[in-house]
């Protein structure tokens, strides 16, 4: 009942939804860069939305599916095989045993996410199972995956293949209109917005920024044209969370992402909405966007429409399945 890597990806991690709580040790959340794209991809085949996942990027792995499992792809446009059958993202799968998954080429998109029917069998460190690689603790190991690892799932799963073929796709998907932004990200001004220089405002709002290849979990670091502030002031470090907006001593910006640290002392020009997390991880270094000034009452609205649509495919997908010969032991 597992999965063996048979070779590795640029960077392969098991993340579920972060771990809240610890940053007053100096413990950052992680977790998922694009939580919507986990939860789908969980929703997809039944589980708790907020339960482990495989994160991949491209170049992605290479996975041979010991044991037959439901799985479910979704983030990125991938085109993804199953021993050279073409396979879906955004529908949930069944896979039989002695499969290789394979993913050729990504259309569009960062970051793949992997779910499996019952999830990983895999111990939480701090309440989460996401891979903190800093601290060599969660996930497996505490570090990305390689070359011959195997994660193990939590139960089996039974399926009756009607024919020679390694895959049968379910007759369920999932939409993912109101979810993602594409390549404008809402933000809402910070303590140092207001000294900002009105031409800096004014490029700040018109100006696109480009990810530079520098950028990581820790954060996207942004080329645009340089912000300048009113007055040079003294920063005093502050607790920073993940969507912070802070503006170098260069003049450029870097946006915290997933493994950002827990403090910082350089002045914040804004926050990303959390309901634009996900279009902000799915884009890739080179890639280009506009920050978008919105207010609080925006924000608060999108998050909620985010949530309400999730809940609506969770209901459509637990309605599709309750009608499924698919068994587990």
């Amino acid at each position: 009942m597992s999965i063996r890597i048979l070779n590795n990806g640029v960077l392969d991690t098991v993340q579920d939804a972060g771990r809240e709580g610890y940053a007053h040790l100096g413990i950052n959340p992680g977790g998922a860069m694009d939580v919507a794209a986990m939860k789908v991809a969980n929703i997809l085949v039944g589980n708790d939305p907020l339960s482990a996942v495989m994160e991949m990027h491209f170049p992605a792995a290479e996975i041979l599916f010991e044991e037959t499992a439901m799985l479910a792809l979704a983030g990125a446009d991938v085109a993804a095989y199953a021993d050279g059958e073409e396979v879906p993202v955004l529908h949930p799968f069944v896979i039989r045993e002695n499969t290789t998954l394979s993913f050729k080429k990504i259309n569009r998109g960062a970051r793949i996410y992997l779910a499996v029917k019952g999830g990983f069998a895999l111990s939480k460190w701090l309440n989460s199972y996401s891979t903190n690689t800093k601290a060599k603790a969660g996930g497996y190991h505490g570090r990305q995956l390689r070359k011959n690892d195997r994660l193990f799932f939590k139960q089996q799963y039974k399926h009756e293949f009607s024919n020679a073929q390694c895959v049968s796709v379910l007759p369920w998907s999932a939409n993912l209109a109101g979810l993602y932004t594409g390549n404008t990200i809402r933000f809402v001004p910070g303590e140092a917005f207001a000294l900002l220089r009105e031409a800096s405002k004014t490029a700040l709002a018109t100006k696109p920024c480009t990810i530079s290849r520098e950028s990581d979990r820790m954060g996207f670091r942004l080329q645009a044209e340089n912000l300048q502030l009113t007055e040079q002031k003294e920063m005093i470090s502050a607790a920073v969370t993940r969507g912070t907006i802070q503006l170098l001593p260069s003049g450029q910006m870097i946006i915290l992402m997933a493994d950002h640290q827990t403090t910082g002392g350089y002045p914040v020009i804004g926050y990303v909405i959390s309901a634009d997390f996900p279009s902000l991880a799915q884009l890739q270094p080179g890639e280009s966007f506009l920050l978008q000034q919105t207010d609080l009452q925006t924000a608060e609205a999108a998050m909620l429409k985010q949530q309400m649509n999730l809940q609506v495919l969770r209901d459509a997908c637990e309605l599709r399945a309750s009608g499924s010969q698919e068994w587990n032991v």
